[in-house]
């Protein structure tokens, strides 16, 4: 009896397993959108904040690479060198340049929404580059087509429309001023401003999963592969900083978010993200863990109106809402072409998944 109900218990703990350990990265996800944030609030610079952020992703990364794929990793060609030079500018300097610029004019709940719409744009640029085959007759390709059809009026309707704000808790800190200095007309200025930027950083980052499903057929070593990136993208992040901001301060690294931030979202974009996605994926595949990608998004809003005191706008709730509906439209449609084994193009997410185009997570912020 004892033996049966020890192996019921063990069943459903291997049940439960993926959905607890899914829900826990969304979490740990969610706090790489606060802690940006929250470093920006206390002064940081964002490029500085890359340049950091990007170092310690390769510190983590390193020692993993080295020991795991020491028999596996191929050599170093001249191709994948500036392949890798390419996706480092890519993904550290352009999309987190560009969306922690928008980040500022808007809010951290604003840009984990608004990334919810990179499998679609990577959808559009696969299908532009051929890497993705749409038949207009199978349900499944229209599915990818009306949800990227869907997301894109929702990022429209979260660029034009900001609506009635709504606090969800009551903080005395705000990550916007609402005195008489700036006028509503400025705001909005803002705030389209910023959502720009984010998009800039949105079609950034699915540029990068194009390139990085072509080098990772070349250089089959990921954790290697992931490593170098972070490490082009710190040195070239340095080289924009330096140039960009002179002040020898915005380098001092205090005990506060100033080490916080890069620490915390170094470790868990890289390390801790990787390992739990590849164990999950391993089993449930990676469709399974991209649709809990939404979950990010309310996590962010919930916990950055509480701790930062953003504010929250109609717009914002339905657009996200929209968003949410459209990827989820497309990870159906993509999980179809894995049941029947028509995906085309194996692509990595964000610095260290592997996953096919254009299910990707926006999450690996």
């Amino acid at each position: 009896m004892e033996e049966i109900c020890g192996a019921k218990v063990g069943n459903m703990v291997n049940k439960a397993k993926p959905y607890v350990l899914t829900v826990g990265l969304q979490f740990g996800m969610a706090g790489t959108y606060l802690f940006t944030m929250a470093s920006l609030n206390h002064g940081m610079s964002r490029l500085v904040f890359i340049v950091y952020r990007n170092a310690i992703a390769a510190l983590a990364l390193a020692p993993f690479a080295l020991i795991f794929e020491r028999k596996v990793r191929p050599k170093m060609t001249w191709t994948v060198f500036v392949q890798i030079l390419v996706l480092g500018f890519l993904e550290p300097v352009v999309d987190q340049g560009f969306t922690f610029l928008g980040m500022q004019y808007t809010s951290a709940s604003f840009a984990s929404a608004v990334m919810n719409a990179v499998p679609s744009v990577t959808f559009v640029l696969a299908v532009i580059l051929r890497l993705e085959r749409v038949r207009i007759k199978e349900l499944r390709s229209q599915a990818k087509v009306v949800g990227t059809l869907v997301t894109f009026a929702g990022a429209l309707l979260m660029t034009l429309y900001k609506g009635p704000q709504f606090d969800l808790f009551h903080h005395s800190n705000t990550t916007h001023q609402q005195g008489g200095s700036h006028s509503s007309q400025n705001n909005h200025s803002h705030w389209v401003t910023g959502t720009l930027f984010i998009c800039l950083g949105c079609l950034a980052w699915s540029s990068f999963y194009i390139l990085q499903s072509i080098t990772v057929k070349r250089y089959p070593a990921e954790l290697s592969l992931s490593s170098l990136i972070c490490l082009a993208g710190a040195l070239q992040s340095a080289v924009v900083a330096l140039i960009a901001d002179h002040n020898p301060r915005a380098w001092a690294i205090r005990f506060d978010y100033t080490l916080y931030g890069p620490l915390y979202t170094g470790i868990m974009s890289s390390g801790i993200a990787y390992y739990i996605q590849g164990l999950v994926m391993q089993s449930r595949g990676p469709v399974f863990v991209t649709s809990f990608n939404p979950l990010c998004m309310i996590i962010v809003t919930a916990l950055g109106s509480f701790l930062l005191g953003e504010h929250l706008y109609l717009g914002s709730i339905i657009g996200g809402i929209i968003i949410a509906v459209g990827l989820y439209s497309v990870v159906w449609g993509k999980g179809k072409d894995y049941e029947n084994g028509t995906s085309s193009s194996p692509a990595r997410t964000k610095e260290t998944e592997t996953l096919q185009l254009p299910i990707t997570s926006p999450n690996n912020k």
